[in-house]
């Protein structure tokens, strides 16, 4: 429900067509949601057959028609609803990395070190865009890095205590 949550919350921002709904979740939101731009419109036809989204066709001048959606009454208080939901509920989060952890030992220790040394890489890199992201996107998306850049931090303690015990056991 977090994709209804997160569609509604745009239309309810301000109206928008398809394709500025899934290029402000590509430039402001991509760190934070996996949403597909063909499960967006699937969802944002579950919206309209539902009520909570109006969907009408538009045309400026030459351009070919677009469809512009625009959140309904019904849609308004969907969205308080999900919000509250959303807000209130805590949900575990689920690391797939962790699936290989289990089967690290089937590995040489040395190339596990070298997997381990790359996963480290890849979350600097990643916390590097955040800090970055954080300069530039609007003060409602700063707690939301916070976020983010606390499980980071999380996972760089995690990944250093991996890759001590490996060396260790190496030597």
């Amino acid at each position: 429900m977090d994709r209804h949550l997160l569609l509604l919350g745009l239309l309810r921002h301000q109206e928008m067509h398809g394709y500025k709904i899934n290029d402000f979740i590509d430039q402001q939101m991509d760190f934070c949601v996996n949403l597909k731009r063909s499960t967006a419109y699937y969802i944002l036809d579950k919206l309209c057959s539902d009520g909570y989204v109006r969907l009408e066709t538009e045309r400026e001048g030459n351009r070919p028609e677009r469809h512009v959606y625009h959140i309904t009454p019904e849609g308004e208080a969907r969205f308080q609803a999900l919000l509250r939901e959303n807000l209130a509920n805590y949900r575990p989060p689920v690391f797939a990395e962790d699936v290989g952890t289990i089967f690290q030992q089937q590995l040489p220790r040395a190339e596990l070190a070298e997997l381990l040394q790359n996963r480290r890489t890849q979350i600097v890199a990643h916390q590097k865009r955040l800090e970055v992201l954080r300069t530039k996107l609007p003060p409602n998306h700063h707690a939301v890095i916070e976020h983010h850049l606390l499980h980071i931090a999380a996972e760089l303690t995690w990944v250093d205590r991996m890759l001590v015990t490996v060396e260790e056991h190496h030597e």
